[in-house]
């Protein structure tokens, strides 16, 4: 028991000292370097480096289930406790110590820190592409001009060039972009899902979830309405979360 409560102790420390990106390629490079450091240090704890990449990274889905707000369905103790069934070079970790854990993230989410204009000057000191267009409004469909960002595989937009904080910011995974039909000279960015994940400043000026089937943005010529479309659709990804965990959850139950 002690081990776990050591390993979900450092998980802590490790998440307070930053906010985690929101490129999964990011997350997945972090992720990796805190499983070789944490085994190093404790080599009696797992075999493999893959057993704890793939247990950190549920713990991090764990609190983000239990204490995100925009997710409904919240793990169980049991469904975190399967979730992590065989990881442990073929075999199971012992089912009280994930109850354990499942329990000290549910009483005491993680601390992550407050996002700050030095992050975003950094994040946007030397874009892929940046200029005003022109944005249609969510729920009231009013167009209005918007200073846009294309930078880490996210679309950012400010009220205006000078402002520090974005408006809204769109993570550019799973999406398409489309010339739209019914109005000249815009395009169209569009999930694959019903609705986009993104997120926007509210009038309050707290950070919350957007609820966008798309997003319609003009361009005042055709050149760069073509210029936007094609750096759009280079930073779009495909989301490798799902794809990482399962080959990395594969060699962690591959015994050795």
């Amino acid at each position: 028991k002690q081990w776990y409560q050591r390993r979900v102790r450092a998980l802590r420390a490790f998440l307070g000292k930053f906010r985690l990106p929101g490129e999964a390629q990011k997350i997945d490079r972090m992720m990796e370097e805190f499983a070789t450091v944490y085994c190093s240090a404790n080599s009696s704890v797992y075999s493999k480096s893959d057993t704890c990449y793939v247990l950190a990274f549920s713990i991090i889905m764990l609190n983000t289930s239990l204490h995100n707000p925009s997710v409904k369905d919240k793990l169980t103790a049991d469904q975190f406790v399967k979730m992590n069934n065989g990881i442990n070079d073929g075999g199971d970790l012992p089912a009280q110590l994930l109850i354990d854990a499942y329990h000290s993230i549910k009483t005491t989410p993680f601390e992550i820190p407050e996002e700050d204009t030095q992050d975003f000057t950094i994040t946007f000191y030397n874009p892929d592409k940046r200029g005003y267009l022109v944005k249609e409004g969510g729920k009231r469909k009013t167009w209005k001009k918007r200073y846009f960002v294309l930078t880490d595989n996210c679309l950012y937009y400010f009220v205006r060039e000078s402002d520090t904080e974005p408006k809204g910011i769109v993570p550019l995974e799973n999406l398409m972009v489309t010339e739209c039909k019914d109005r000249k000279l815009t395009f169209e960015i569009r999930s694959e899902e019903k609705f986009i994940k993104a997120a926007k400043t509210d009038s309050g000026g707290r950070m919350v979830s957007g609820n966008h089937e798309n997003y319609r943005i003009q361009a005042s010529n055709q050149e760069e309405m073509t210029s936007w479309m094609d750096a759009i659709r280079k930073s779009i990804s495909k989301d490798p979360f799902y794809t990482t965990m399962q080959a990395r959850k594969k060699n962690a139950m591959c015994k050795q």
